[in-house]
């Protein structure tokens, strides 16, 4: 069997990549090929309109982006905490800060140049869905950089100017034209498109036949 490349593309804030990227984990752990299989994390922003420097509490953010009144947005949170329970993820989303993501996604792409880039991507999601941080603040970043191994004279640096924002800009481009509108967003072997959360099941038939399937996206 050849390599197989994964690439995912992924947002910080958000719930449902978090639960995805744990189930593709499960995945992995019962595929019998997993030592040739390569994972590349890529960019996304699902709100690059949002103001740079604007925090406010995720629950105000989704009540005003849905229209939906403080109870169906207490409920919708709920029920994704639960989800995300039961892949072994702890959210706490009623602390959690919306902010724009082009730093911390600036940061990832960092951290990919020293090898790091799964590791920042993981550390990033945990602050932000279950630890209530900023995750736009850069003290915040060179903080968490620090944490999995990033230089922080480096990542102030890139935070001071404009560092890698093209990049993030070209991932957003790529799963555009895969066809992606959102994220989690997986492409298998550059050919076998899957948009959402999808069950550790999911993942694992398309890991056993992603090399010989024509393209095709599957959607939740």
């Amino acid at each position: 069997m050849s390599k197989l490349r994964i690439d995912v593309w992924s947002d910080v804030v958000c719930p449902w990549c978090h639960i995805g990227k744990r189930r593709l984990e499960t995945a992995l752990g019962r595929f019998e090929h997993a030592d040739e299989v390569e994972v590349r994390w890529h960019s996304f922003q699902l709100d690059p309109a949002h103001p740079r420097g604007d925090r406010r509490p995720v629950l105000d953010a989704l009540a005003r982006k849905t229209g939906a009144p403080p109870a169906q947005v207490r409920a919708m949170i709920r029920q994704v905490t639960e989800l995300a329970a039961a892949e072994g993820l702890r959210y706490d989303l009623e602390r959690a800060v919306a902010v724009n993501t082009i730093d911390a996604h600036r940061l990832s792409h960092l951290a990919e140049a020293h090898g790091l880039g799964a590791e920042m991507h993981e550390r990033l999601l945990r602050a932000h869905l279950g630890e209530g941080e900023a995750v736009d603040d850069p003290d915040t970043l060179v903080r968490l950089g620090g944490e999995v191994g990033v230089p922080e004279d480096e990542i102030r640096r890139t935070l001071a100017g404009d560092a890698y924002e093209a990049a993030v800009a070209a991932d957003v481009r790529e799963a555009r034209r895969y066809g992606a509108t959102g994220v989690p967003f997986f492409v298998l072997d550059r050919t076998y498109g899957l948009s959402g959360a999808q069950p550790a099941d999911t993942f694992l038939s398309a890991l056993r036949t992603a090399p010989a399937v024509p393209a095709r996206a599957v959607r939740h």
